[in-house]
C-alpha cells in the first residue's frame, strides 16, 4: 500500500482525521491507483425534475447490487469512478479554500467536511452549475457521511432539493482490505 504524503483528507480535517476508524482512514490513506468493491442499495427521485438533476450530476439508478469504485489519489487531487449497476459516475475532488470540493457531471460542490461519532459528515457550503454560483441553502437536503461497522467502511449519501424532492439515497459498503 503506498500511502499519500498529506491525503486531501487529513488536509482538511487536521488532527481532527486521526478520529477515524481504521478502514475510513485506509480508504483516504491511499496514494495511486486502488479499486474496491462492496455492496450498495440505491433509491431514486421519479419526477421529471429530480431525474434531470440526477441526470446532470451523473447520479446512480435505483438497484441493489455490487459497487465497484476506483480511487487515483494523490495529495492535490483524487479522481473517483463508482460503477452502480452498469452506470458509471465519475468525479473529481481537490481541497480549495478549507472545502472538499467535488465535480459531478455539471455541478461542483464545496463541502465542509467535520469528525463526529468517528465518522466524516460532509454538508454543502458552495455550490456552482455550469460555472453560476447558486444558493448553499438549496442544498441543505444533501449530505454523507463515511464511517466503519464491524470492519467495513461504510456509505450512506442522500440528496434532495426543493422543488425537485429526492434525487437519491444511496448507501452500502465497501471492502478495503
Amino acid at each position: 500500500m503506498s500511502v499519500a504524503a498529506v491525503s486531501l483528507y487529513r488536509q482538511l480535517l487536521g488532527a481532527r482525521y486521526d478520529a477515524l476508524p481504521p478502514s475510513v482512514r485506509a480508504l483516504h490513506e491511499r496514494a495511486g491507483l486502488h479499486r474496491y468493491r462492496g455492496q450498495v442499495e440505491s433509491e431514486r427521485g421519479t419526477g421529471w425534475l429530480s431525474r434531470l438533476c440526477a441526470w446532470a450530476t451523473r447520479l446512480p439508478p435505483a438497484t441493489r447490487d455490487a459497487i465497484e469504485v476506483e480511487i487515483v489519489a494523490s495529495p492535490e487531487s483524487e479522481r473517483w469512478l463508482r460503477r452502480f449497476a452498469g452506470h458509471d459516475m465519475p468525479s473529481r475532488l481537490w481541497a480549495q479554500d478549507g472545502l472538499l470540493c467535488e465535480r459531478l457531471g455539471l455541478v461542483r460542490f464545496g463541502f465542509a467536511l467535520d469528525v463526529e461519532d468517528a465518522a466524516v459528515r460532509w454538508r454543502v457550503a458552495r455550490v456552482h452549475a455550469l460555472g453560476l454560483p447558486l444558493p448553499a441553502r438549496w442544498f441543505d437536503g444533501v449530505s454523507a457521511s463515511e464511517s466503519e461497522r464491524e470492519g467495513r467502511y461504510r456509505f450512506d449519501v442522500r440528496a434532495a432539493l426543493p422543488l425537485a424532492g429526492l434525487l437519491v439515497h444511496y448507501r452500502g459498503w465497501l471492502d478495503v482490505a
